[in-house]
């Protein structure tokens, strides 16, 4: 048995590829994602034996072309089959898409670029490396981004920084929230060549340091309210010394891939989205009396919670609307339109996400938080994510309201 697909392959037009990747994903979710995702919410600890099952099953290379051993899902693809994980352990979930991200940003999207013909040739003689590593070494890559300061948001150039030596790349700085940490084999950090010039945005440079690299620590106590699963510690890099095939894209371009793919900070959503999909589905199945290890006390007969239940879907379908809609719109450069749009669906996603988990926990009553059941999990990992950066809810808000008011270039004088 396996759960009906957040996104029904025929009403929403998905691809053979989309719909299959849909439905391996919901396979592995229900039998061995579910089951396990109480003890990394308990423990807090990182969900290793899920990365180890995922890289006998393929998921670790979904981003990675079929070509190169991979499953070959394109942005879209990815984002549909990252929610349907997320039904199931929002940890996992998340982390994943730390993982997924080294591929996905320097794969597919990075070929909409514009760039010569031999920086592109370069670029995929290294990312065959990276590939090589995850697809037969099962290797599991990180995504540390947040510092502390407004790099993050993209308002400053990374505080950690890199410069070139003969040795190679030099890195010093730190990066905090860092999901993974103490887990993945590489770390793709972001950080600021200071070689020749003063720090600046344009100066980014995306490598992938080994998490055995001499130099590489990781510190600081994890036990946050929600997405527990995730171990994410701070990373500190004193001195590390990085060989420049590391380098997870060619030097200077990551900063016109954050400005012309900005669709690409989108991808925490997913994980969301599922929560929201999770809520609604134990919902309906506590009130029937039909969820597993709960009394069949059927509770469905109460008009109070039936309204509440036409709440939660009346959200749950607007938010899988404008979602649907933004994942598949993306592309290289987007008009003024499309990006705010992006920008709503993010503070839909995850806003959502928690009041549809608060109208499932009032709804369906005390037995619901308990922490043997998996709403409580929910409730507390929904809150997570309009914190996160770089697009967190008021960051939405606040590029909603200006970009809608003012055109590029426009000030008040």
């Amino acid at each position: 048995m396996t759960d009906k697909p957040l996104f029904d392959p025929k009403a929403y037009r998905l691809t053979e590829l989309e719909a299959d990747l849909c439905s391996r994903v919901r396979i592995f979710g229900r039998s061995t994602l579910a089951p396990r995702a109480e003890k990394w919410d308990r423990e807090a600890v990182f969900p290793a034996e899920n990365y180890k099952d995922m890289a006998g099953n393929g998921l670790l290379g979904v981003c990675i072309p079929k070509a190169s051993g991979g499953l070959g899902a394109d942005y879209r693809a990815y984002c549909l089959a990252a929610a349907e994980m997320g039904r199931y352990c929002g940890a996992t979930a998340l982390t994943w898409n730390m993982h997924v991200s080294s591929t996905l940003w320097t794969g597919s999207l990075f070929d909409a670029l514009d760039v010569s013909d031999d920086v592109r040739k370069d670029h995929e003689e290294r990312r065959k490396i990276h590939h090589k590593r995850i697809i037969e070494d099962g290797a599991v890559y990180s995504q540390p981004f947040s510092e502390g300061g407004a790099a993050a948001a993209g308002a400053a150039p990374w505080s950690t920084q890199a410069q070139r030596t003969d040795k190679g790349w030099v890195i010093n700085g730190k990066k905090i929230f860092a999901s993974l940490s103490g887990h993945a084999d590489y770390y793709g950090v972001l950080c600021t060549d200071i070689t020749t010039d003063e720090p600046s945005r344009r100066n980014s440079l995306y490598l992938a340091v080994p998490a055995n690299a001499e130099g590489v620590s990781v510190v600081g106590d994890w036990d946050p309210l929600g997405m527990r699963g995730t171990v994410s510690r701070t990373l500190l890099f004193d001195n590390v010394v990085v060989d420049p095939v590391n380098e997870l894209m060619p030097q200077g371009l990551y900063y016109h891939m954050a400005m012309g793919w900005p669709h690409m900070f989108l991808t925490l959503a997913p994980t969301y989205m599922g929560i929201c999909q999770a809520a609604y589905d134990f919902t309906v199945s506590y009130l029937r009396g039909e969820y597993p290890g709960t009394p069949p006390v059927k509770r469905r007969m109460y008009p109070t919670k039936q309204i509440a239940v036409s709440e939660m879907l009346i959200k749950l379908e607007q938010t899988k609307a404008l979602w649907f809609q933004v994942i598949s719109e993306a592309c290289f450069k987007p008009n003024k339109e499309q990006l705010l749009r992006a920008y709503a669906a993010q503070y839909t996603v995850m806003e959502n996400a928690n009041d549809i988990c608060r109208l499932a926990v009032r709804t369906c009553g005390g037995q619901s938080m308990l922490k043997s059941l998996p709403l409580e999990r929910m409730y507390r990992d929904s809150r997570c994510g309009a914190l996160m950066l770089p697009w967190t809810a008021e960051l939405c808000m606040d590029r909603i309201g200006r970009g809608a008011l003012y055109e590029s270039g426009e000030r008040d004088d």
